[in-house]
């Protein structure tokens, strides 16, 4: 594992008090050790600011370089194209500000961006913690149940689930498998230089992630490497659970994409789009009439219904 390359660790915290250091103490201890640190605070209202600069001596002690900076709430759009353009590595790691990376993630995944120069992203396998980091699993639906009692371990297992390819293979991360909609799990790898290719994220396009994929699987090729990375945070205020809020701003990406795609004069990116638009609005169609009628119980039972391969209950 060579050290030789500048990674940039760009963390975009907002109102994550009671995680960010567990967060950051997890980028601390990469087995990886040329890191550069950036962190913004996009406005937060309780005390994240405070629990980040609490770190700075630990962090200039360990990293190449370090900065942090508070600012007014913005959104992540902004705050994400800020961070890119502070960054000066070869390699940029998101991750969010809840978030636990594992010890090996950074230097994994530069391994194999190093010795891969056709690919321009690669991500490993995610387990699910809860508010109090112990390890969590999904039920069918999603909803967060005991280890015990769980259908899906892990992110991987999910993805497997829902996919009718193999993720190991050259499919995953294909602009055909994400049009509609992401899967990729959290905690990549993406190289500098494809992240300035694709342009800033905007706020037209607010499901930034998904954006961000969309983008850039038409430049290059991702990579999934089966192995537990990062412990991704469940809790009650994941923008995931916004389940309205998920359906306008998925939407509205989708929208974006739509008249992206439209102008390009590659049309091969629109014919792709276009072979799978009709499954994306009718999801849309389904989403609004549920939205339309108030997101009614039926009966005693409770309501569920599935955007982009995600399912929701109601009530």
């Amino acid at each position: 594992m060579s050290n030789k390359f500048l990674v940039s660790v760009l963390i975009p915290a907002y109102n994550h008090e009671k995680y960010v250091q567990e967060t950051i103490n997890s980028i601390i201890d990469q087995t990886y050790q040329n890191i550069e640190l950036i962190i913004l605070d996009d406005g937060s209202k309780d005390t994240t600011w405070q629990k980040i600069q609490e770190m700075k001596p630990a962090c200039e002690k360990r990293f190449m370089r370090v900065y942090f900076k508070t600012k007014e709430n913005e959104g992540v759009c902004k705050t994400l194209n800020e961070l890119v353009s502070l960054s000066k590595g070869k390699y940029v790691y998101f991750t969010a500000s809840d978030d636990i990376s594992k010890p090996q993630a950074i230097s994994t995944l530069v391994d194999f961006l190093d010795s891969h120069n056709d690919y321009v992203l690669c991500v490993g396998d995610d387990e699910l913690i809860d508010e109090n980091s112990q390890r969590v699993g999904w039920d069918r639906n999603k909803n967060i149940v005991s280890l015990d009692k769980a259908k899906y371990k892990l992110f991987g297992d999910y993805m497997r689930s829902k996919k009718n390819f193999d993720v190991l293979s050259d499919r995953f991360g294909k602009y055909d498998t994400l049009v509609a909609g992401n899967y990729i799990p959290n905690g990549y790898l993406v190289r500098k230089d494809a992240l300035l290719k694709i342009g800033e994220f905007t706020k037209e396009a607010p499901l930034e992630d998904w954006y961000m994929h969309l983008q850039l699987s038409k430049i290059g090729k991702y990579k999934y490497i089966d192995k537990i990375l990062l412990s991704y945070r469940q809790h009650d205020s994941n923008t995931v659970k916004r389940v309205e809020y998920m359906l306008q701003i998925t939407q509205q990406t989708q929208l974006y994409e739509e008249k992206l795609v439209n102008s390009l004069e590659n049309k091969k990116w629109k014919e792709i789009f276009d072979k799978n638009v009709n499954q994306i609005k009718m999801k849309f169609r389904i989403g609004n009439f549920i939205k339309l009628y108030k997101l009614k119980r039926i009966g005693s039972k409770k309501l569920i219904f599935e955007i982009f391969g995600h399912k929701y209950q109601v009530g």
